[in-house]
């Protein structure tokens, strides 16, 4: 019977594909942090390791480098969990020698079934010896019961998480309320890791429950606290209000989960006007990173234009630009009929009071200070375009 260790400190998590593994004859043993998966691989010896690379203590690229370093264990197949948004996490993770990444937020038990199969084959127990037609039709009956099993099994987990939703979106709550009153930067950091481990468990729990509207956004704002916690020069008022934003927008979620199907998560179109060319591309990589479409422009005449003649989803627009402010721009484009309703967020070094409360007069939807990390950036977008989205008649 082949055997499958799993490392993963969120226990619902763990016991989902521990039950969905064991249900398919394989013999599975879970460690709940780094250490304990370590001392229980020598013991157990497994034929795969599944392992979550942003466990607590003891990081998973730490696990595989120690895993690797043992010739007994040089050549054992390591799938590994990631956030989709941390992929300097995740060349680490091939670096140190991980032979699958998988995205936690948007991977099925199913999928990470298949891809076990794939890599290490069938449990290993002993079939019933068939003739070669009783062999096809035992396999068609078994895939169909598959499916029905995944079926029920993805509903039952939908249902126990939409429970639980109004009790995590109270704790994501309080644990914003704390973060804003923490009055320095050790408080800060505290409150910032336990919302960030918070994220972590539901972009896990979301993902497992087919989700992925919750799941996705969860996983930026996971990615975005955890780049805050490690660069705490990157915090201020700015990071901050888009983290309670992000908070804010899962609440909204949280109180349309729906069915899987009707989860689909289309890429927005969005303009990026900025006559800055680093700032411009430092924008549309951001939006690369959430699979999001950008058209740039350096000049607000043609952007313009380019809004005369085309709907966008989103408008990223720079104040300070020769020929027109980002202010006049924006005021234009509220008089086109299409774009009235059009979210805008103005991305710019001018951050005193004056400039955010001209970028609202202006017909502004959102303001976003110049240095920003890639990962606000994204999560503002995301927001964004998702709100408009489930939103469009507003």
């Amino acid at each position: 019977m082949k055997k499958i260790l799993i490392i993963e400190d969120n226990q619902i998590v763990a016991n989902v594909y521990r039950n969905k593994f064991a249900l398919e004859d394989y013999q599975v043993e879970v460690a709940l942090d780094g250490e304990t998966g370590l001392n229980m691989l020598r013991i157990f010896r497994p034929d795969i390791m599944i392992l979550d690379l942003m466990l607590p203590k003891m990081s998973g690229v730490d696990v595989i480098k120690k895993i690797r370093g043992d010739a007994d264990f040089a050549r054992l197949p390591i799938i590994v969990f990631s956030n989709t948004y941390l992929t300097n996490l995740i060349q680490e993770a091939w670096k140190s020698g991980a032979n699958k990444c998988l995205s936690k937020a948007s991977c099925s038990p199913k999928e990470v079934l298949d891809i076990v199969r794939q890599t290490v084959g069938d449990s290993g127990a002993t079939p019933r010896a068939l003739s070669t037609a009783d062999d096809l039709k035992a396999r068609a009956e078994k895939l169909t019961a598959e499916g029905v099993k995944d079926a029920a099994f993805q509903a039952e987990l939908r249902k126990t998480f939409v429970d639980s939703l109004p009790a995590t979106l109270a704790t994501l709550r309080g644990g914003m309320q704390s973060l804003v009153k923490a009055e320095n930067e050790m408080a800060q950091l505290k409150q910032i890791y336990e919302l960030y481990r918070r994220l972590h468990a539901l972009t896990g729990n979301a993902g497992i429950a087919g989700l992925t509207q919750i799941s996705k956004m969860s996983d930026a704002v996971e990615a975005l606290l955890k780049e805050l916690y490690e660069k705490p020069k990157g915090i201020n008022s700015s990071t901050l209000r888009t983290v309670a934003a992000g908070v804010d927008f899962l609440g909204f979620l949280f109180g349309s989960a729906i069915a899987p199907e009707k989860q689909a998560i289309t890429g927005g179109d969005i303009l990026v006007v900025d006559d800055e060319p680093i700032s411009r591309r430092a924008i549309a990589y951001a939006l690369e990173k959430g699979h999001l479409q950008s058209t740039c422009s350096e000049d607000p005449n043609a952007a313009l234009k380019l809004l005369e003649g085309k709907n966008f989803d989103l408008v990223f627009l720079d104040v300070d630009m020769p020929g027109m402010t980002g202010f006049e721009l924006c005021a234009k484009l509220r008089n086109l009929p299409h774009h009235k309703k059009t979210p805008v967020v103005f991305v710019t070094a001018l951050s005193d009071f004056d400039n955010r409360t001209n970028s609202m007069m202006a017909g502004g939807n959102d303001f976003i200070a110049k240095p920003f990390l890639f990962i606000e950036l994204t999560v503002k977008a995301l927001i964004h375009v998702l709100r408009g989205k489930l939103q469009p008649s507003k």
